[in-house]
């Protein structure tokens, strides 16, 4: 697995936690993220000094315009280990405090079929003068994000060798919680895939993303979330900010909220769609999978009728303005 570039003052010693955390028994790309923020930061902000004071510390923790609690709190946490490293190592480290989980109340933004065409119409037309290959990979990209529900962070963290193109199958490794899992592509985009590979895997190792940034260097979510706020402009969706997006995120939010209404249209009983939409997901329980069943029946409202009382019967009952 090829390791980001780091390049703050810290890049060394990150380096050198990545090799005490994998020899202790834990997965390299559990950190890599967090010390990819943290390098940013560091660089941003001109520490060129191996010190990281209370100052550093207070704006390090500050939380983002539209970052969301659950991000803010996997940001800070996530980095206070290196922190705790790099004191015991002797460096002069303020080290930052817990940050608190706190329960978002945002309401998912679910994309309308006009929206969701104007969208991709957008995306099928866009070309960049910085990085060529962005007409080619950011509609097959996003469509995996839509059509498939995956996340931001396992999509860019998809490697050649995870493809498999004669069976449509995707392994996903780069996955909240370590829960890997297969993603199968139905037969248009299995065909879409095979396309983007003709065109674009004979340049790769079967190591290297296939998502990548004009360098060759793995694209990045910031790089991707400017994309989108484009589209969005282009597709003539309002922006509504503040953390309410619609976000990234929401594409996999309506990709649920979707595949619940095609499974239980298709004449599943709750019971078994439930599981297997959970699965999918990779959800480690159906109780992370609830608030898309909610949702699902807030939108429909026969399909409410229909299961309202088994919902409560397995989550319990909660006011559909308590949903979120």
């Amino acid at each position: 697995m090829s390791r980001p570039m780091f390049k703050s003052i810290f890049s060394e010693e990150m380096y050198h936690y990545l090799d005490h955390m994998v020899a202790t028994g834990h997965k390299e790309v559990s950190f890599c993220k967090h010390l990819r923020l943290f390098d940013r930061f560091c660089t941003e902000n001109e520490i060129l000094q191996p010190v990281f004071n209370s100052q550093h510390a207070m704006k390090w923790i500050q939380r983002k315009e539209n970052e969301a609690s659950t991000t803010h709190y996997s940001r800070i946490n996530g980095i206070k280990q290196f922190l705790i490293y790099l004191c015991r190592k002797g460096y002069e480290i303020f080290v930052t405090r817990d940050v608190c989980f706190k329960q978002t109340d945002f309401q998912p933004y679910i994309y309308a079929e006009d929206e969701i065409a104007r969208y991709f119409h957008a995306v099928d037309t866009y070309e960049s003068a910085r990085n060529r290959k962005d007409s080619i990979q950011l509609p097959i990209l996003f469509r995996l994000l839509y059509c498939c529900g995956t996340r931001i962070n396992e999509t860019l963290g998809i490697r050649k060798q995870d493809v498999d193109l004669e069976d449509g199958i995707i392994k996903l490794f780069e996955t909240k919680n370590n829960n890997e899992r297969y993603i199968v592509l139905n037969e248009e985009m299995a065909g879409l895939m095979c396309q983007y590979a003709q065109k674009c895997f004979y340049l790769l190792d079967e190591k290297d993303y296939i998502f990548t940034k004009s360098n060759g260097s793995r694209l990045d979510g910031e790089a991707l979330y400017e994309r989108h706020r484009l589209f969005l402009q282009k597709a003539r969706i309002p922006y509504i900010g503040g953390g309410r997006g619609p976000r990234l995120h929401d594409w996999r939010h309506t990709f649920s909220v979707q595949s619940f209404k095609q499974m239980v249209d298709s004449g599943l009983d709750m019971y078994v769609a439930l599981p297997i939409l959970s699965s999918y997901l990779g959800h480690k329980t159906i109780y992370a999978t609830e608030r898309y069943v909610r949702l699902t029946m807030s939108l429909y409202p026969y399909i409410e009728d229909r299961f309202k009382d088994k919902v409560n019967k397995v989550f319990g009952e909660v006011d559909k303005h308590e949903i979120h």
